[in-house]
């Protein structure tokens, strides 16, 4: 890891000067970057982030302001109370990316990081390094019928990020990303943990499991069923016992 830590007047940006050599506030702009395109949400995948693809020229990149959710965002939009820098979520999930993507998991490489502070509260961003063709589960699965191997390498998948002690807080069918030769990538790691075995992931695979029964409610063509769900769990568990 290649960590640098620049301060600002209200805060600080951290990078990867592998990736990146010159960072400011324009980093975290539209207008700092020659192509921009948002990412739009389907199947009312709206989460926490508001997200934008973002390029120089010959490298793109993947940046999302830190948004709440659940019934808390009603209220605060995007904003966290101020826990020191170590502790803002932008820091944490560079960090946490940074980390995983030593261990050779996969998950996009983090480039760039940063926090606004306000008194007892801040703002986040974070910008990742985009992996080329990737579309989540919930679009993967309407376009057409996984096999029985996808499904179970995705619970093989799952189950190496666990073994790792790798907790995604909010594991589901947009989060686990495809690429066009059904190669399975994890995104979104805020409040992501690394910690030893436990009920957490089982509550994980928990709730993978509701977020793709929602997507078949939401879209009945979405090729989903009962029996792909236990394909993923015999990946999972086979993954267990080959390891």
């Amino acid at each position: 890891m290649n960590e640098t830590v620049d301060k600002t007047s209200n805060g600080a940006i951290l990078y990867d000067t592998r990736i990146v050599d010159q960072v400011s506030a324009k980093t975290f702009s539209a207008a700092g970057w020659k192509t921009v395109r948002r990412v739009d949400s389907v199947l009312r995948s709206g989460g926490r982030g508001h997200t934008l693809i973002i390029g120089d020229g010959a490298n793109e990149y993947v940046l999302r302001h830190f948004i709440r959710g659940g019934v808390v965002g009603r209220f605060v939009r995007d904003s966290y109370i101020w826990r020191g820098e170590d502790k803002t979520r932008a820091f944490m999930e560079w960090r946490l990316l940074s980390r995983l993507f030593a261990m050779g998991l996969p998950v996009p490489r983090p480039a760039v990081a940063r926090y606004c502070q306000s008194g007892r509260t801040y703002t986040a961003d974070i910008i990742t390094c985009r992996i080329p063709g990737i579309r989540s589960l919930s679009i993967r699965l309407a376009e057409k019928r996984a096999s029985d191997e996808f499904w179970k390498l995705l619970g093989a998948c799952i189950r190496k990020f666990h073994d790792a002690g790798v907790n995604h807080a909010d594991l589901n069918a947009y989060n686990v990303q495809v690429n066009s030769d059904d190669e399975i990538i994890l995104l979104d790691f805020d409040r992501g943990r690394i910690m030893p075995a436990g009920s957490w992931q089982q509550k994980n695979l928990a709730r993978l499991h509701r977020s793709l029964r929602k997507i078949l409610r939401l879209n009945p063509r979405v090729h989903y069923s009962d029996a792909n769900w236990q394909k993923l769990l015999d990946g999972y568990f086979q993954e267990s016992r080959s390891a």
